[in-house]
């Protein structure tokens, strides 16, 4: 047996040593949007008049902030993104600017201010309260002020300010409708109400279509009623476990886990989650856990008319947990009317463990790797113990593989110390339980990324999906694989829209679509999926590089910079933001900053992990052509996890336009 606490102990050495993670805070706070309107139109008639009213707009910003004790985050072309720790405060600033730019010279300024909280990462911001008010501001009319129904709350006590109700709106990606009001003020514009256009959906509940499938379920995480809220591992464990049996049901379409637990705590019309996730019956519940005792309440939902097609309450004992699981997966079968096949009954039935505290470890492994950055950390710890707990134990070497293979992908820590412990992970986990998808996938990833056997990795990839076609992260890394090797951008976009169809609601889905844009020089369709995937999640460092990728290849140079300087920002500089930052910067000439990135990596490369991949790109952006040269070099003995798309990617492009670096492409064996 493995001694589990020296592994451990070294692992957090190597972690501490990587500063794997950089810290956030978050804060509630009053946020700002403005921005001048029809900017681009006025550029093209008059560049002269554009520029005045541009430094016009930014001279009354900075005076008027700090007046107000507003703090300016971010100014970007002809807007400005600001926050304030009062919202009566953001009010009389918004009230007090637009009442200058509505003097002369008259500068057509929309404003939009709402309160909420924000995460704050390396100066800039990000968060739920920030997507709404910029949604806000996008209804604007030039000369008016409109705030969002929480800032009109905070307003009530303060009669000088008065509001008027400009009605509801549905934003996209917002779940709830936001009543918006603008300031009554004589110097002000006061829109018509229920007219504005902006980013916004329909508000009426579309009926259930038709083309929605009978035999189709999202399991949403169930509610933790115990009165320990630590506890909510196990009611989430329990939850997904659920919709891992559901999922391996050739007759049952399951909603992708991330996409479902996008709702969770969240009170959303079944209807409108049926037509977000394409099912037609809902799984929700609870679970209160006290001591050995567990009370578990499930109900299967009809979306269209909130029917319950089944509801049951289990009283039992811990031990008893898998018992309740087998139950609910095997009534939903029944109700919906699935055939199953002996196979897919023996998946359902089947017991992972009969070492409940080897279990529950497990739960907690997922809960915290499901979570990312500092999680994947702690999700390993549970996982390993939960092996050392139980050798047997499949779903903890599953655990294993799946975390040291994004170690590995992202290159949080060197491909030839975390790799071979995915493999035998993997390869563990399958022996176990032939019927898991998740080590079957890594495999694939392995295969490519780290073994470069490319007939080898088509059919794992082949092999992984037939076992499990509704497992969207297969089709994340097939949809890679297919671009990066095989540079089939047809077949790559399918994957990465069967990705979508899966998980429609989460960054990653829609990034991989925008990468393969991207690859395939369609940077239009790049930006619009980047910006989808920005929309859900705005903290995703990789949707930010591809905006920029897209924004450059289309001329927009300096809405690139911006975009992956935001990359930096919410990565906490990882080495892949930085290297690519290198490149945009190389491309506008911008050397010396350029060169200030490869410094910073090379310092950083004395205590931490950093790919020579991305040295060498950073490198021959700052025209160190031989040092580029040698850690490239270096990159092919590292076996550097991103080397495979090396043929596809722009900042790549110099290993096809300098003759020194071309062997490096045959060295990789494309297939032709």
């Amino acid at each position: 047996m493995f001694n589990l606490q020296a592994k451990l102990k070294d692992f957090r050495n190597f972690l501490f040593k990587a500063k794997l993670f950089m810290p956030q805070s978050r804060q509630l706070a009053a946020i700002m949007f403005t921005d001048i309107e029809g900017y681009t139109a006025i550029m093209q008639q008059d560049e002269k008049k554009a520029i005045a009213f541009k430094d016009r707009h930014r001279e009354v910003i900075q005076q008027e902030h700090e007046k107000f004790n507003g703090r300016v985050i971010q100014y970007y072309g002809d807007g400005t993104l600001s926050i304030f720790q009062s919202v009566i405060q953001a009010v009389q600033c918004a009230l007090t600017m637009q009442q200058i730019f509505c003097g002369e010279p008259c500068i057509p300024v929309k404003m939009g201010v709402h309160v909420g909280d924000i995460i704050i990462n390396d100066g800039h911001i990000f968060g739920d309260g920030v997507n709404l008010a910029s949604r806000i501001e996008s209804l604007g009319v030039a000369g008016s002020v409109l705030i969002s129904d929480k800032v009109n709350n905070e307003l009530h006590n303060h009669r000088q300010l008065k509001t008027l109700s400009m009605g509801t709106y549905q934003f996209k990606n917002i779940e709830r409708e936001v009543e918006v009001f603008a300031l009554d003020d004589e110097g002000l514009v006061k829109p018509i109400p229920n007219s504005l256009k902006g980013k916004t959906e329909e508000k009426k509940i579309p009926p259930v279509l038709t083309s929605l499938p009978k035999k189709s379920i999202a399991v949403l995480p169930f509610v933790n009623m115990s009165n320990d809220p630590e506890q909510e591992y196990f009611s989430d464990g329990m939850s997904e476990e659920i919709l891992n049996c559901l999922s391996h049901l050739n007759d049952l379409k399951v909603a992708g886990r991330t996409s479902s637990f996008q709702f969770k705590k969240k009170n959303i019309d079944l209807r409108v989650l049926g037509q977000k996730l394409g099912v037609s019956t809902v799984l929700e519940g609870s679970v209160r856990k006290q001591g050995n005792r567990l009370r578990v309440t499930a109900q299967l939902i009809n979306v269209e008319d909130g029917f319950h097609l089944w509801s049951e309450r289990f009283d039992r004992d811990m031990d008893d947990i898998f018992a309740i699981q087998d139950e609910i997966a095997m009534a939903i079968t029944e109700k919906l009317k699935i055939t199953l096949l002996e196979k897919e009954k023996a998946i359902i039935t089947a017991t992972s463990t009969e070492n409940k505290e080897a279990y529950d470890l497990y739960l907690k492994g997922r809960f915290y790797w499901n979570k990312r950055g500092p999680g994947l950390k702690k999700g390993l710890d549970y996982f390993l113990k939960a092996a050392e707990l139980d050798p047997e134990f499949s779903l903890a070497h599953a655990g294993i593989a799946d975390t040291y293979a994004l170690f590995a992908f992202y290159s949080i820590l060197p491909p030839h110390v975390v790799v071979p412990k995915a493999r035998e992970a993997a390869e563990k986990a399958i022996l176990l339980n032939p019927a898991r998808i998740e080590p079957y996938s890594v495999l694939a990833y392995i295969t490519t990324f780290y073994d470069w056997n490319w007939t080898e990795a088509k059919k794992q990839f082949e092999k992984t999906i037939s076992i499990n076609p509704g497992y969207a992260p297969a089709h994340y890394w097939y949809s890679n694989y297919i671009s990066w090797v095989e540079k089939d951008f047809v077949h790559s976009a399918e994957e990465a829209l069967k990705a979508i169809e899966l998980e429609p609601l989460i960054s990653h889905s829609h990034n991989t679509l925008s990468s393969v844009y991207v690859c395939s020089k369609e940077f239009e369709k790049a930006c619009t999926s980047s910006e989808t995937a920005i929309e859900l999640d705005a903290s995703s460092f990789l949707a930010y590089t591809s905006l920029s990728m897209g924004l450059y290849g289309l001329g927009k140079y300096e809405e690139a910079i911006e975009s992956i300087k935001l990359a930096v920002s919410v990565s906490g500089r990882h080495q892949y933001a930085l290297f690519m930052m290198s490149w945009v910067y190389s491309k506008l000439d911008n050397i010396s900053d350029a060169q200030k990135i490869l410094d910073e990596l090379k310092v950083r490369s004395d205590t931490e992990f950093i790919s020579t991949l991305s040295l060498s790109v950073a490198a021959y952006s700052s025209k160190q052509y031989d040092e580029a040269f040698k850690f490239l070099e270096k990159a092919f003995e590292e076996k550097a996890s991103l080397l495979p798309s090396i043929d596809v990617y722009p900042f790549f492009s110099f290993l096809h336009t300098d003759t020194r670096f071309q062997p490096f492409l045959k060295r990789m064996n494309f297939p032709k």
